[in-house]
């Protein structure tokens, strides 16, 4: 089978390791020329290309499956609708039709702030901006292509990338409520569950896709500074005078039920205690 990869970064080239060594072939749109020997040197072939460039996407392949796991890259300067959006919107108007769709996409388009428990049924009426973007971007995908797979992520971390883990080494304060949740799901878990989507998921379906164990702020990053041998960390309230950060309007623990039932995943970080120890070196 031939697959292609939309963004093609910290979650997707784990995905393309997985489908490699299944003997699949694998192709990856980059816009940096760098990467693409980089791709090459891990037997993925690239194709230089910007979602934001409409004339660069004539020759995207006709592939038996799409992963879209396109993040916003802060460096560019281009603002996250037009990343989420119109990158999108420029993809779908270039890209032959797969048999598979894959569109990684976010927890945060739930908007429940009483820590609540969610599932894929409950309403998406997101607090904060970025998660309206997300949204618009999946409403985006259902119309133009309702087949889709939509796999709703919670915070990815693992080796090389845990949250505040400098905040946490260098004493820090991290700006929060410290009793509100966290939903996580350990790297390579999600590729395995994107794998489990490709293989058997529901065209149409959505898919939430984090560990088994919602944590608390204070739980997660009390037990990450024991293990960076750091001191207790230190909870402090958003400043008054502004407004809010986004982070601190989510509050809800994600159900992944549908993940397990009808994807048959099996974590093998269930919860962030032994994703924390898959983690750090």
């Amino acid at each position: 089978m031939n697959h292609l990869i939309l963004g093609c970064g910290y979650l997707g080239r784990r995905v393309a390791s997985l489908w490699l060594a299944q003997g699949n072939g694998v192709r990856a749109v980059t816009r940096k020329p760098d990467t693409s020997a980089k791709f090459r040197q891990l037997g993925i072939e690239p194709i230089l290309a910007d979602i934001l460039q409409r004339n660069t996407l004539q020759s995207l392949p006709q592939v038996d499956t799409v992963l879209y796991a396109i993040g916003l890259d802060r460096s560019t300067g281009a603002a996250m609708r037009s990343v989420f959006v119109d990158g999108l919107a420029n993809v779908l108007d270039h890209l032959p039709r797969p048999q598979r769709f894959l569109y990684i996409s976010s927890s945060s388009v739930y908007g429940q702030t009483g820590g609540e428990w969610v599932d894929e049924d409950a309403a998406t009426e997101p607090q904060e901006a970025s998660g309206r973007i997300v949204l618009e971007a999946e409403r985006l995908l259902r119309a133009r292509l309702p087949e889709a797979i939509i796999l709703r992520f919670g915070g990815i971390y693992g080796p090389g990338r845990l949250l505040r883990k400098k905040t946490v080494e260098a004493v820090e304060p991290i700006v929060g409520d410290a009793d509100k949740w966290l939903n996580l799901v350990h790297v390579e878990d999600g590729a395995a569950a994107v794998i489990a989507a490709q293989q058997r998921g529901q065209p149409g379906r959505i898919y939430n896709i984090c560990d088994d164990q919602p944590v608390r702020r204070r739980e997660f990053y009390e037990e990450l500074a024991r293990r960076l041998e750091a001191p207790p960390p230190r909870f402090v309230p958003p400043s008054p005078n502004q407004p809010p950060p986004p982070h601190e309007l989510a509050n809800r623990r994600i159900h992944n039920r549908r993940m397990h039932d009808e994807l048959g995943v099996t974590l093998r970080s269930s919860n962030y205690l032994e994703g924390l120890t898959y983690s750090l070196d």
